[in-house]
């Protein structure tokens, strides 16, 4: 367990975030090398599993959920020093996470068919998506118990363990993966198939892994059959907190399925361009997300232990180190998205359309990092219904006139990435609004520490 209420607040960023990045870095080359092996077997594939990848999602929204929650209780009571509280919440939140996977399960096997005919351009993509998503349920039904041990880290300082594990497990399913797409050594090629097994091997390992550790003599977490009797009043604390985060992660989904619904029409060439655009920025947002990621337990220790300036500069700091990521990440975008695009894809229809989206939306890459490192200080003080706010307008920006537009002779997917660069700057400035609010109102403690520096 690691103290982040001493010490400068900006080592303890780079430090968690560092740790965070290594593990997304690994991430996300499994995506693009992913990609690229699921690029060698052609469009529709590539359709196939961007479109079977949007339900990934869904699961972000329910583990956002419930990761968010476990991180901001859990990074409470270590800011109090009420370490006994925080194993009872730990193992709270392992038994809510058995009881949303199992669910996610049920669910998404039982809708993987239907969802891949009403999603795909033609029945080719449709058959693809429903081989992959076979496999792929399982694993991101998996998934939940996974975030919850790794949030439950997160919110004690210790982000070591889950590089290690992270990177592990990635690793695994990269070598994993062109074995099984295209048979190697086993001479029986699984297609799309293959890439979702890989996946499913490579989160059964990395859950035993975590298990174990959790297991160890001397644990500052450890699992405690006696706690795991549900208790619905903290079921309700974790989700009250988690839920307006969730809601925003499916609102995210209601989006990309508007887009994959509008560009359907097109063709799947543009699905593929319009895929392969948004891996790539997953890809390029994965320093944020990791910065965003230690955002909430650095200040949410803080807010335990009520420094409130401590919790402002945690912001502040996170916020400079956000601009210069993605300023960076925007140039590229803007000046080089042909040659992005092409090594995923040689069809010409493709790259002109991911082409266009990237350098499109590069304009509201450095707004949409302070989005999120907003939104996780939201979550550090115990309340992301703001958060939720913002994303809604946001997206309600983009859905309504997007419909509207769609509909019109002579409509072109550009004007729909114009309509999503636009939005992201109204979310930005109430986002700020409402943080600005949220540090005035919770913040002002009386009769204890509100003072601290970050030297």
């Amino acid at each position: 367990m690691q103290d982040l209420t001493t010490g400068p607040i900006t080592r303890h960023l780079l430090k968690t975030t560092g740790f965070m990045l290594v593990t997304m870095l690994f991430q996300t080359l499994y995506f693009l090398i992913d990609l690229y092996w699921v690029g060698r077997l052609g469009t529709a594939a590539v359709a196939a599993v961007g479109i079977a990848g949007n339900l990934t999602f869904i699961v972000l929204a329910l583990t956002q959920m419930l990761g968010v929650g476990t991180t901001a209780v859990i990074s409470h009571a270590v800011g109090r020093k009420d370490a006994p509280a925080a194993v009872m919440l730990f193992n709270q939140a392992q038994v809510l996470a058995m009881v949303t996977g199992a669910l996610f399960l049920v669910v998404g096997l039982v809708t993987r068919l239907p969802y891949a005919r009403a999603m795909a351009a033609d029945a080719r993509t449709a058959e693809l998506a429903a081989q992959y998503l076979a496999w792929f349920v399982p694993a991101m039904a998996l998934q939940f118990g996974l975030v919850a041990m790794s949030a439950a880290l997160r919110a004690i300082g210790n982000f070591k363990t889950g590089m290690v594990v992270g990177t592990a497990t990635v690793i695994l399913n990269m070598i994993l993966a062109p074995f099984l797409i295209f048979g190697w050594g086993s001479g029986r090629p699984l297609g799309v198939a293959g890439a979702a097994i890989a996946s499913l091997v490579a989160i059964v390992v990395g859950l035993i892994w975590l298990t174990a550790y959790f297991r160890k003599v001397g644990s500052f977490l450890r699992f405690d059959p006696t706690a795991w009797r549900p208790r619905p009043a903290v079921w309700k604390r974790m989700l009250d907190i988690g839920l307006p985060s969730g809601v925003e992660f499916g609102i995210v989904t209601v989006y990309l399925a508007l887009v994959y619904a509008i560009t359907r029409p097109f063709g799947a060439a543009a699905q593929a361009g319009f895929g392969i655009g948004m891996r790539i920025i997953q890809a390029g947002f994965m320093p944020v997300v990791a910065l965003a990621f230690s955002v909430a337990p650095v200040a949410g220790q803080n807010f335990g232990a009520r420094l409130a300036q401590r919790v402002k500069d945690t912001f502040k700091d996170a916020a400079w180190m956000s601009v210069a990521v993605m300023v960076a990440f925007a140039l590229v975008c803007h000046l080089l998205p042909g040659p992005l695009v092409q090594v995923f894809s040689k069809d010409p229809a493709v790259i002109a359309v991911g082409t266009e989206y990237l350098r499109i939306i590069s304009f509201n890459y450095v707004a949409s990092g302070l989005v999120f490192v907003a939104g996780s200080t939201f979550q550090a003080m115990g309340n992301t219904v703001p958060s939720l706010i913002a994303s809604v307008a946001r997206i309600a920006l983009v859905t309504v006139p997007g419909v509207i537009l769609s509909r019109l002779p002579g409509f072109e997917l550009r004007w729909l990435w114009w309509l999503s660069v636009a939005s992201v700057f109204v979310q930005l400035i109430l986002a700020m609004v409402l943080l600005r609010r949220e540090f005035a109102r919770r913040l002002a403690w009386t009769g204890g520490a509100s003072a601290g520096t970050s030297s």
